[in-house]
């Protein structure tokens, strides 16, 4: 075997998604762990150029990464190696949370184009095959939890929380206009909204947290937190993630959407029946001041004041 083919032969069995592109971002190579990551197979993605988004990296504060400030790019210009943690689009249109790895190839002391690994971000990997959801607590067209299932896990955090003092919160996500939405593209295209959002957020949550699916076009977030304000900062990324999700309609057209939110910090006076309550307040609230931004009933500053000595 020569060493070209013994390389390829490595390579395309990593685990980890790898490609090559060159000064132009054409890309060159596609390995398959990059076709199962992202579903995109070698023929789609070899000859094109990544800088058409198709990909479409987006980071937590929502700037696509492929438009503005693109590391890849970056790196076949001046040389240096780059990391980040990045969502990119999958081709069914829901977000992949992976981390990468870019750094930059040379021939002959050139640079001539650069690599980018890439592999799924595990620490917040939702693991649909042994997630041990039982049926009867699953919506049956996102495979997410239901109202039902959420309504017990809030309760059972709350029973933690009383007993232990740990702290949690409860997002609501409202897609904005929704019925506008269905009654211009047809329920088909609704539903397939739905899943995308869905499928982004399966992606999002730790193996501690959880998102249901709670009212036809609503979402609720159950998520531990430290500090008070974290939970706002996680309100954002899950109404930037869904506002990335797309559906598309044939090349170049991509249907996206935006979500109202609302964020509800657990009390010790709560049960689950007022915690969710104050959260739809709260979602009301985002709607009513225009849409697509977060309302939280926080308090306190948003970061905590150092103390004196």
């Amino acid at each position: 075997m020569d060493s070209e083919t013994l390389y390829l032969s490595i390579i395309n069995n990593l685990q980890d998604g790898v490609y090559f592109v060159d000064k132009q971002r054409k890309i060159l190579f596609w390995n398959r762990a990059a076709e199962r990551i992202t579903g995109y197979k070698k023929e789609e993605m070899v000859g094109n150029f990544c800088h058409n988004n198709i990909l479409n990296h987006v980071n937590k504060e929502g700037v696509l990464l492929c438009v503005s400030g693109c590391p890849l790019y970056a790196s076949t210009i001046d040389g240096e190696q780059r990391k980040a943690d990045v969502f990119l689009r999958h081709k069914n249109g829901h977000r992949v949370p992976v981390s990468v790895n870019i750094f930059p190839m040379y021939e002959q002391g050139e640079i001539v184009g650069a690599i980018e690994i890439f592999t799924i971000n595990a620490p917040r990997v939702y693991d649909e095959k042994n997630s041990g959801l039982d049926p009867s607590m699953a919506d049956k067209l996102t495979g997410l939890p239901n109202r039902a299932k959420a309504e017990s896990f809030i309760g059972y955090k709350l029973s933690e929380a009383q007993q232990f003092g740990t702290r949690f919160c409860t997002i609501r996500a409202d897609i904005d206009d929704f019925r506008w939405f269905v009654a211009n593209n047809g329920e088909k295209v609704g539903d397939e909204m739905i899943k995308n959002i869905a499928g982004t957020y399966k992606r999002y949550v730790k193996k501690s947290d959880l998102i249901a699916r709670w009212t036809t076009e609503g979402f609720i977030g159950v998520f531990d937190i430290k500090q008070d304000y974290e939970a706002s900062i996680i309100a954002e990324e899950i109404r930037i993630l869904a506002a990335a999700s797309e559906v598309f309609r044939g090349a170049g057209n991509a249907l996206t959407v935006t979500t109202s939110v609302g964020v509800s910090i657990a009390q010790k006076e709560d049960n689950a029946a007022s915690l969710t309550e104050r959260a739809e307040v709260l979602v009301n609230k985002s709607k009513a001041r225009g849409k697509n931004c977060v309302t939280s009933d926080l308090r306190k500053s948003r970061f905590p004041l150092p103390k004196l000595d």
